[in-house]
């Protein structure tokens, strides 16, 4: 069987390494966090962000409790506003799209409006040869038309600045699914 996440830290590896910058734009629970974190060591960076004080609560006691390095910022904001906060190019970025797993508030959850600037924004921050990781939920609603959006939108990217690909399991149409767009070196 396919495994997802096991997918996802492949790709993130192919591209960011120890001292360098990433973006959890959707912290949740805080697990892409502790792998950017330990991922870009000591002496790199990683900002997190949610809209929910209880994502920063829950991220942070996960952060400390896997021993963490001390090389991250966490933000309670919403993601589309990210270059208010991150003022570096990043080599990564990773969007788990949809609600906080494991808070029973399903109608708070990322939304179109939002999720479309801030991954405009994460395109304009990313160094070249650098990878963003986008998590879709199509379970739901707003995940799937979050999907449907964000597939429009990078089939108009130029691909000789932007490779944008899409991972699917084919016969689990309710499945998640990603994205992976790498910025040419």
């Amino acid at each position: 069987m396919v495994d997802l996440i096991g997918l996802h830290k492949h790709f993130i590896l192919q591209h960011l390494g120890a001292g360098e910058v990433a973006v959890d734009f959707t912290m949740g629970n805080g697990n892409d966090t502790l792998f950017l974190s330990k991922t870009v060591g000591e002496n790199g960076k990683v900002y997190a962000f949610d809209i929910q004080e209880d994502a920063l609560t829950s991220t942070r006691a996960h952060l400390e409790a896997e021993n963490a390095p001390q090389n991250y910022t966490l933000i309670c904001d919403s993601h589309h506003r990210v270059k208010d906060y991150v003022k570096e190019p990043i080599k990564a970025g990773m969007f788990n799209l949809g609600y906080l797993p494991g808070s029973g508030r399903k109608a708070v959850t990322t939304m179109r409006e939002t999720t479309m600037p801030a991954v405009e924004a994460a395109i304009d921050l990313l160094l070249p040869d650098g990878v963003l990781l986008i998590a879709i939920y199509p379970g739901h609603a707003e995940g799937a038309a979050e999907g449907d959006m964000l597939r429009e939108y990078f089939k108009t990217l130029s691909r000789f600045k932007i490779c944008a690909s899409e991972f699917h399991i084919l016969n689990s149409p309710t499945s998640p699914y990603f994205f992976l767009v790498e910025k040419h070196p």
